[in-house]
């Protein structure tokens, strides 16, 4: 089941965060996001209360960014960003998104082949993107049908 992220959920949102990126955002990054930006939707894939994977977006008029993305690490190579992005569809053509973007490092190819297989393609660099390691990041786009 896919639903809205909870303040309650966060605990498990951030362990599957900590797991899945080498500069994770905070609790408190999480809480800013659901109680005080009017433009940001996230939701979470829970099975029998346990969070699996979620994803998040900034839905800004006809234009929407996806913020992140992540599959708890027992179960990533499911499908589970597959379900998560057409549900994201769904939302988008339900809010009349006519473009979705998203930054990935350079380097994660994996995550770069879904967003291919979901019709994004690269549009630019992001240089010097990540704080971590200063890698660039791709700036990825795709015009929704139906938006």
């Amino acid at each position: 089941m896919i639903r809205s992220m909870k303040l309650s959920d966060l605990d498990q949102v951030c362990e599957i965060e900590n797991e899945a990126f080498s500069h994770p955002w905070s609790k408190e990054d999480f809480e800013v996001e659901l109680q005080s930006n009017p433009y940001a939707l996230y939701f979470v894939l829970v099975e029998d209360d346990l969070i699996k994977a979620y994803i998040g977006i900034w839905l800004i008029y006809e234009r929407a960014q996806i913020t992140t993305i992540a599959v708890k690490k027992d179960f990533r190579s499911q499908g589970l960003s597959k379900i998560l992005m057409n549900f994201l569809d769904t939302v988008c053509i339900e809010n009349n998104v006519e473009e979705v973007s998203l930054e990935v490092r350079v380097s994660n190819i994996k995550a770069i082949n879904l967003y291919h297989s979901f019709g994004f393609i690269e549009k630019g660099i992001r240089k010097d993107y990540y704080q971590d390691n200063h890698e660039d990041a791709y700036l990825m786009v795709k015009e929704v049908k139906g938006g």
